[in-house]
């Protein structure tokens, strides 16, 4: 009988575009081969360091990906939300990984193997279609982030975090203050008065543990009009 996670991660694997390109038997191989990850909100999930396994897909939950300065600061610079894979540049390169995988709610990873991944990367060209889309906007992001840490304000810098750089296709967004906060680094007081700000100028809806966008082409304008 299958676990709920393993359940999940069927139909997970099946809805992503490249699996019809897969004979049954190598379906089945691919599927026997998953591993999984599972934590509590807080927990590092993925230490940096450590041996890359695979590539690595959100099956339930948030984490964000964090490096840790020589003197202690910690940078949280991508958050991963369920549906979405991440660390394809650990999985591309035979090196430690780089950065710690936190979580940031109670979360279950999935882990497609190393080897299986580089047999599709070598063998499969829809999958490669796939990660090479995939990659293009990882870099967006990278671009969008360095531009935020050295230009934008505060305001600015949450504004690009609920867009849909990071959350595409999403504008109902489940997210609480205190996680933006930890993906923004931001104070949970300042992400606080930033989205009631927005909500009072119609950009968002603010509920508990969510943000909807309302008004996307002006909350990218967003601090000019306030």
């Amino acid at each position: 009988m299958l676990t709920p996670a393993a359940t999940v991660a069927q139909t997970f694997i099946r809805n992503q575009p490249w699996h019809a390109s897969l004979t049954p038997g190598q379906q089945a191989r691919l599927m026997e081969q998953l591993t999984f990850v599972k934590g509590e909100k807080g927990d590092c999930l993925l230490p940096a360091g450590a041996t890359v396994k695979g590539w690595y897909a959100v099956l339930d939950g948030l984490v964000k990906l964090q490096s840790t300065s020589a003197e202690g600061r910690v940078s949280a610079f991508l958050g991963v939300p369920a549906g979405e894979w991440f660390g394809e540049g650990s999985a591309l390169k035979a090196e430690p990984r780089r950065y710690d995988v936190v979580a940031l709610r109670d979360t279950t990873l999935l882990c497609l193997a190393r080897a299986d991944f580089q047999a599709l990367q070598e063998q499969n060209l829809p999958f490669n279609r796939y990660l090479v889309a995939h990659l293009n906007r990882r870099l967006g992001q990278a671009m969008a982030l360095i531009e935020a840490g050295r230009l934008r304000s505060p305001e600015e810098r949450v504004a690009l975090y609920l867009s849909r750089v990071f959350w595409p296709g999403v504008r109902k967004l489940s997210l609480s203050q205190e996680e933006l906060g930890h993906l923004v680094g931001l104070s949970r007081q300042t992400v606080n008065r930033v989205l009631r700000q927005m909500e009072r100028l119609g950009l968002v809806s603010l509920a508990f543990g969510r943000v909807d966008i309302l008004n996307e082409p002006a909350l990218l304008n967003y601090p000019a009009r306030a």
